[in-house]
Formats: structure tokens, sequence, C-alpha cells
């Protein structure tokens, strides 16, 4: 049924550290330490945003760094506004007609990244969550809009296409 064991004194050996893992693992999914727990189960990904700090009571917190989250977005902002690809992607497209596809797409990135970033600096909870969610969240909406926006281009052309046919 299972491994066979030299000794009674193996056994235990095994079971004190499987009983040691199990409880290190307890304390990651308890939150006992929230930035080392989210930490393992981003892989990484939340370090650079969370700090510990130790309020007057004395107690640890975790607290996001709205300072690194901001720098960011505006970096990234700055980097698509300025970048010369995207100058010599403007000027190239142009030519193709798709210029204004991807004015409306900087256009759009200004503005979420701009409101983002104003509810991150907000004292209120509510405006810090929907600046987070809008961070995370606005990408990802966007890119289904587009595909949906997509979509019905594609299929109005095949019905138009059927109908001259």
């Amino acid at each position: 049924m299972g491994r066979k064991y030299e000794s009674l004194e193996e056994l235990r050996r095994k079971k004190k550290l499987l009983k040691e893992e199990i409880d290190g693992l307890e304390d990651l999914l308890t939150f006992k330490n929230t930035k080392e727990s989210l930490s393992a189960f981003t892989n990484g990904l939340t370090d650079q945003y969370l700090q510990e700090k130790v309020d007057e009571d004395g107690d640890e917190k975790v607290v996001i760094r709205k300072d690194v989250i901001a720098k960011q977005i505006t970096s990234e902002i700055k980097d698509a506004l300025i970048s010369k690809n995207a100058v010599a992607g403007i000027a190239s497209s142009a030519f193709k007609g798709d210029a204004v596809d991807i004015m409306i797409n900087l256009a759009v990135t200004t503005l979420v990244g701009n409101y983002a970033k104003k509810n991150m600096k907000s004292p209120n909870w509510k405006k810090k969550l929907i600046g987070a969610a809008m961070i995370y969240l606005a990408p990802v909406a966007l890119r289904f809009v587009r595909k949906k926006l997509e979509t019905y281009q594609k299929n109005k052309s095949v019905s138009s296409m059927e109908q001259l046919i």
C-alpha cells in the first residue's frame, strides 16, 4: 500500500516534516503575514506594490504603495506617447488610414491612466479601489470591447457582401 520504512523513527521524522510543511502552508493561507502570502499567491508580482508599516499601536500593516503604481502608470503613458516607435507608427499609419485608430487608443489610455492615478491619490478607500480596478480591469475591458466591435464589423461586411451577391 505504501512505501516500507526502515524504522519507526524514520516514519516519525517524515511525519514531523509533513506537519511542519502543513503548518507553513496554513500560515500562508490564513494570511498571518499578508505581504508574504500575497507574494506566494502571485509569484512575487505584488512585492513592489506592497509595503509593511508599523502603526501607532505597534501592529504591522500592509499598505499599497500608491507612488510606485502612479509612477509606473505615468511612465508607461509617457513611453507610449513620446516613443519614437509610436510617432513613427502614427506617421506611417497615416498613409494606411489607421492614424485615427492609434490616436483613439492613445487618448483612451491617457484618460484611463489619469483617472486611475487621480483615484489612487484620493484618501477615500472606495476611490482607491476603483483606481486599482481601473489599472487591472480597463485593459481587459477595452480588449473585449474592441474584439466585439471587430466581430460586429466583420459580420456587417460579410452580410453586405452577401446582399451584393
